[in-house]
């Protein structure tokens, strides 16, 4: 049963394959790590390197993209959602023919016989706040982590997962434009940082057999969510600018390096504890929007003022207005190569597959 554990090799192929192999239920999970084994299908090298991972978040725009990256690797996924209908239109089985997908009730069976477990569920923090919106954000989170937690803690210990990966948020240190965070650091004392500090004491109470891996995640960049989906329109409308005061820092990683680190996390034995999901070149604000309107062919010069960014996001402003410059010690310790160390490549790579035009926001 250990063979399902073996450390995988390293892969930057984002190659969508949607081919895994097809394995039988019988009564809950455990059948599943005989089939990880012992495969009728076709396969690629041993099935020794063959990991079951359950995870939370998997619609998300982080999820989305470490599930194709997990199924290309020919690794077996169970997407634990509180909602069939909408994981099936993102994962249509003609796509996604082995994929397995569970409600709420069924998440305990999936979790027992899983390799390692994936939490990435949480309400989207770059929305309007209001004080409700501000309860579910901090509820969402708290509440899959424990629910996650209990189930690998009630789990027997042979079909118990190895590993949890869970997402927390650069948001624990609060913000500065002056001093320097590592994983070393304090966490700060607003309203992000109080929610990074439960979300990241529910993962802790997790069986001690388990390697917890906790990822604080700056802001992440990609074309198909995140803040940066909510910055381009802005700069379309105001011909490009700093946001803000611009003096800000900004801690961002590419979406493709986050995937990246999360796999990794999952496979590589040496990863545990606290490591930040930020690219190792944070940028003052102003800087990263002079790139960003460079890229898209649109003037760096007129601000876009605090009051347009408020009133697309509310409270939630505070993500893009406020910073932290956060750099990732323990992922350069451990060796993590970052595909997009500068911000100027990452939106490059990002903004050549987003089209231009008023309809596309």
């Amino acid at each position: 049963m250990e063979l399902c554990r073996a450390t995988l090799s390293w892969t930057n192929s984002f190659a969508p394959v949607f081919h895994i192999p097809q394995y039988t239920q019988v009564n809950g999970c455990k059948k599943f790590r005989f089939l990880c084994m012992n495969s009728d299908n076709e396969s690629t090298g041993s099935q020794s390197n063959q990991m079951i991972v359950s995870i939370t978040g998997g619609t998300g725009f982080v999820g989305r993209r470490l599930v194709q990256r997990l199924i290309s690797d020919k690794h077996s996924v169970r997407v634990l959602t509180r909602s069939r209908a909408k994981a099936q239109s993102v994962f249509p089985v003609r796509n996604f023919p082995g994929l397995i997908i569970a409600e709420e009730s069924e998440w305990g069976k999936c979790i027992q016989g899983s390799d390692a477990v994936v939490n990435l569920a949480g309400m989207p923090i770059s929305t309007r706040w209001s004080p409700e919106i501000k309860r579910e954000i901090k509820q969402s989170r708290i509440k899959a982590t424990s629910k996650v937690v209990d189930l690998i803690n009630q789990s027997e210990d042979d079909v118990r997962p190895s590993v949890l990966v869970s997402a927390t948020a650069v948001g624990y240190y609060g913000t500065s434009e002056t001093q320097v965070f590592d994983e070393t650091s304090p966490s700060g004392n607003d309203y992000l940082a109080e929610v990074c500090r439960e979300w990241e004491g529910r993962a802790l109470k997790v069986n001690k057999d388990v390697r917890l891996v906790l990822i604080r995640i700056g802001v992440v960049l990609g074309k198909d969510g995140g803040a940066l989906a909510k910055m381009i329109p802005l700069f379309m409308m105001f011909a490009g600018g700093p946001l803000g005061s611009g003096k800000q820092w900004f801690s961002w990683i590419h979406v493709d390096d986050l995937v990246n680190l999360i796999y990794e996390s999952l496979s590589n034995p040496s990863y545990r504890g606290v490591i930040n999901g930020t690219a190792p070149n944070p940028v003052r604000l102003a800087e990263m929007c002079e790139h960003l309107g460079e890229v898209m062919g649109r003037p760096s010069w007129l601000p876009v003022p605090d009051f347009a960014l408020k009133a697309v996001l509310g409270e939630g402003a505070t993500i893009v207005l406020d910073g932290q410059r956060v750099l990732p010690k323990r992922a350069k310790e451990l060796g993590f190569s970052f595909r997009y160390p500068y911000v100027k490549d990452a939106l490059k790579s990002i903004m050549s597959t987003v089209k231009l035009s008023p309809s596309r926001f």
